[in-house]
């Protein structure tokens, strides 16, 4: 059994008064971790550390900040084999998935040395004006489950190397995963109380949240996770006047044309449905294809379905688990209704252990619930369309704008296609679940608003001072 602790002035700490709270294996109901619970009181002392700690780390060159960031990147991957004894227990995911979530957490801080000229003063001589960017402050960072070393270090890499010092808040879902990620920072050179790090028990969160956003040296706010929690976010911090970065559910679409090479759109949709149980905000959850092609097509990505193996809805095959049996049940109901209303079923949906078959449905359609909530889990449902015109309309139909991939071999009609589509990201000819550190990552509409990644998120973390001399 796994234990933590709480991370305050760099030193671990066990919690006075709130104690401890337990997670649980996803598949056997055995206790995985034993994780600190923070007090309030605690949670404020998390971010009054991180405000004493606020102007010497700002006030450090950025070249020496991203050196630290840096080192914890090589730190990270020296460790590899820690995280994932501890995510496959904690989350079920698979050893495969850690490792990736390993690289990609490494290249984000690693990515920092982009952001070195971001700070560099503009001055116009002539007018004597003086532009710059300055640090904001203490950022709350509040991290999700499902990509848990990834989005953890997301949270905190670009508010540190923009001179923010940081409060990141775990998932009671992987406190540990969560944990080795904020020790790890800490250990790879930061000085104390330049990341804190809290974890509260499930029933203690709307007060801890609520006393993180109302400290008046939280400056900005950073959430990843669902639009239903990231509207209370919002609400809140609003209420504080607080900025957010919410990165938030989304229901990826993928557009497949008639002029398609349908094996790579196949592989594309295989990967970007089922990986990780469809447990990624960039899940491929919406088909939209073209009637001319929709029977081969579906025919050819139900042959890549079965062959996930008979064992990937119970943990042990190469998708990892759901984080729940509740999920399963939960993803099996939006199945049902489907089903009620018209839909086929062409392969899996079966509960198993625990888990669920990979599911694979046809003929989804405007009035079932799976054709307009996220999923999220291994379920992908095809919607048919009569060419580009409608495959455009059906596609804009979500409230959600995270991510949309379209296949085609024309590929100047599929890119300006794609500028008529309300999202934040956007592929022609691959997976909608990719990406790339140097580039801002976020959505629009219900996926949320602000950007991760890239130069965007020096915009999002500092604030823009002029100064102007007067003779």
């Amino acid at each position: 059994m796994f234990e933590t602790r709480l991370i305050i002035d760099g030193e671990s700490v066990s919690p006075v008064s709130a104690g401890h709270f337990e997670r649980r294996d996803p598949l056997s109901d055995a206790i995985v971790t034993r994780a600190a619970a923070c007090s309030v009181d605690e949670a404020r002392d998390a971010v009054n550390s991180a405000a004493r700690a606020f102007s010497a780390w700002s006030e450090t060159p950025p070249a020496e900040r991203q050196d630290v960031l840096c080192n914890a990147a090589d730190l990270m991957l020296s460790r590899e084999d820690e995280i994932i004894a501890v995510a496959t227990e904690e989350i079920g995911s698979t050893a495969e998935w850690v490792r990736f979530n390993v690289k990609v957490a490494a290249d984000m801080l690693r990515q920092t040395r982009e952001l070195a000229d971001a700070f560099d003063e503009i001055r116009d001589e002539n007018r004597n004006y003086i532009l710059r960017r300055r640090p904001a402050g203490v950022v709350l960072g509040i991290a999700p489950w499902n990509a848990a070393v990834t989005l953890a270090t997301r949270a905190a890499a670009a508010p540190l190397a923009c001179g923010n010092t940081v409060v990141l808040k775990g998932s009671e879902l992987c406190p540990k995963t969560h944990e080795w990620v904020a020790r790890l920072l800490n250990d790879a050179g930061l000085p104390p109380g330049a990341l804190n790090f809290i974890t509260n028990a499930p029933d203690h969160a709307e007060e801890i949240v609520e006393a993180l956003i109302a400290h008046p040296a939280v400056r900005r706010v950073n959430f990843t996770g669902s639009t239903r929690v990231g509207r209370d976010i919002a609400t809140r911090a609003a209420r504080h006047l607080k900025p957010c970065l919410l990165e938030l559910s989304g229901k990826g679409t993928m557009i497949v044309l008639a002029d398609a090479d349908l094996d790579a759109a196949a592989d594309a949709a295989a990967h970007g449905g089922y990986f990780n149980q469809g447990q990624i905000c960039m899940s491929t959850e919406r088909l939209l294809v073209d009637d001319a092609v929709a029977d081969e097509f579906a025919r050819s990505l139900a042959e890549r379905v079965l062959l996930l193996g008979s064992n990937a809805g119970n943990g042990h095959g190469p998708l990892g688990a759901l984080i729940s049996p509740s999920a399963a049940v939960r993803i099996r109901a939006l199945i049902d209704d489907a089903l009620a209303k018209g839909a086929r079923l062409i392969c899996g949906g079966d509960l198993a252990g625990g888990g669920i078959q990979p599911a694979l449905l046809d003929e989804v359609s405007q009035g079932m619930r799976l054709y307009t909530e996220e999923a999220f889990g291994p379920v992908v449902g095809i919607t048919r369309v009569s060419g580009p015109d409608e495959a455009l309309s059906v596609a804009n139909d979500t409230e959600f704008g995270l991510v949309t991939s379209i296949f085609s071999r024309n590929v100047a009609g599929a890119t300006e296609m794609l500028r008529r589509i309300e999202v934040g990201i956007a592929h022609v000819n691959g997976s909608t679940v990719f990406d790339d550190p140097r580039m801002p990552f976020g959505g629009v509409k219900a996926s949320g608003y602000g950007r991760f990644g890239g130069r965007e998120a020096v915009h999002e973390f500092t604030d823009c001072q002029w100064i102007a001399v007067h003779d």
